[in-house]
């Protein structure tokens, strides 16, 4: 049974997760062969002042040059 935990931003809609969620699943059966009700997904919202990318918090604003 695959399992998928994905990590993104909060703010997206439900429309917007459930298109996601058939898309990946779609291809993952497509790709393994596998029926779609063994497909798992974890969808985790993250707020953007608790995720860092090259040690700035994605909640700072961007630098100035």
């Amino acid at each position: 049974m695959p399992t998928f935990r994905i990590e993104l931003f909060e703010g997206r809609t439900v429309e917007q997760k459930r298109e996601f969620v058939e898309a990946i699943t779609k291809t993952t059966c497509e790709t393994l062969g596998v029926e779609a009700n063994s497909v798992d997904i974890i969808l985790v919202d993250v707020k953007r002042e608790n995720w860092a990318t090259g040690g700035r918090l994605w909640s700072d604003p961007a630098p100035t040059k």
